[in-house]
């Protein structure tokens, strides 16, 4: 176990991160620590919400504080796989001789934002998820590891669903978490407006380098997971397959597929960072109920009597937390 020094330096290095961006970002607080969690988890994020809440500008702010090579791909249906990954090039020497070339693409920064990823074709969104899941990026016969830490923050947007290509389940659950942007309050848009209309520049300070984040994952793999705590984090994905015996009653009832192995992993991984955060150095059931929703809504499937009820994926997976019961005495 790390000393309480180590673990007091993770905190503070964390919370000035999250000073410097909130220089820039005024209120989605949610988000920011979900960002956060996932890169300290080694995970990738989805974030839904409308345009022009601040989640291009998240990342771009993030990459600053952290001094992190950042690139931003704008999905588009003629997108192709090669305008992401990279494509092989002919280039000629002084002698006239020619050779080919792997020439990187926008996938080869430590920060990527997938702005509107539903809009590219079910090919293109495949070559994305794939370096997401794999790290590496495969040309012709070589492979290109792709440099830690990477995290990939994809966007999408709940309205104008015409002409996008909404992506498969599958793929969904290969998100870490998936975050829903909201508006602000009057209060933090009122900030908003204010900063808007300042003459000084937003001037931000390098937090934290590339060395030290990697540091800090290993501080969270040194978090402490009691064996009750692993049980419910268990128990919470069970309660959500409708074919299981501890499966809730509104899971057998409105849930057609349940959550993946993924999602009890993605409880405990998120869980052990949202400790770090939290100053902590035990992963704590609070911890897992917070993250949950967060955690498994994209990772369930509803059926159809969900949708004629009026049913959401939030609102199942909320009464599913507040029935399942809850070890006395070890949250």
């Amino acid at each position: 176990m790390q000393s309480d020094t180590a673990l007091h330096e993770s905190v503070a290095r964390l919370n000035e991160v999250r000073s410097e961006i909130g220089k820039v970002i005024v209120g989605q607080q949610d988000a920011v620590d979900g960002v956060l969690i996932c890169l300290l988890s080694g995970g990738h994020v989805l974030l839904e919400g409308v345009p022009g809440l601040g989640k291009t500008t998240l990342l771009r702010t993030l990459a600053r504080v952290l001094h992190l090579k950042y690139s931003r791909i704008q999905f588009t249906p003629d997108l192709m796989p090669a305008d992401i990954v990279g494509s092989m090039i002919i280039e000629a020497d002084e002698r006239g001789s020619k050779a080919l070339r792997f020439q990187p693409g926008p996938i080869f920064a430590h920060l990527v934002l997938a702005d509107e990823i539903n809009r590219a074709t079910p090919k293109t969104q495949s070559a994305l998820l794939e370096a997401m899941q794999e790290r590496t990026v495969t040309s012709g016969s070589s492979s290109h590891q792709l440099e830690a830490p990477f995290l990939v923050m994809a966007t999408q947007n709940p309205i104008e669903m015409e002409g996008t290509y909404p992506l498969p389940e599958a793929q969904l659950d290969r998100f870490l978490m998936k975050i829903l942007v909201n508006y602000p309050s009057r209060e933090e848009l009122s900030l908003i407006v204010d900063r808007t209309i300042q003459r000084e520049e937003i001037r931000l300070q390098t937090s934290m380098a590339r060395e030290t984040i990697l540091e800090l994952r290993s501080v969270c793999r040194d978090i402490l997971v009691a064996p009750h705590v692993q049980e419910y984090a268990i128990d919470l994905v069970l309660a959500t397959q409708p074919g299981s015996g501890s499966a809730h009653e509104l899971s057998k009832k409105y849930i057609r597929y349940g959550s993946s192995p993924r999602g009890a992993q993605a409880l405990v991984e998120c869980g052990r960072a949202l400790a770090l955060l939290r100053g902590r150095y035990n992963l704590s059931i609070d911890d897992l109920r917070e993250l949950a929703p967060a955690v498994l809504r994209h990772r369930i499937i509803l059926n159809f009597d969900a949708h004629a009820d009026g049913q959401t994926a939030d609102g199942i997976l909320d009464e599913i937390i507040r029935g399942l019961p809850v070890p006395r005495g070890r949250g």
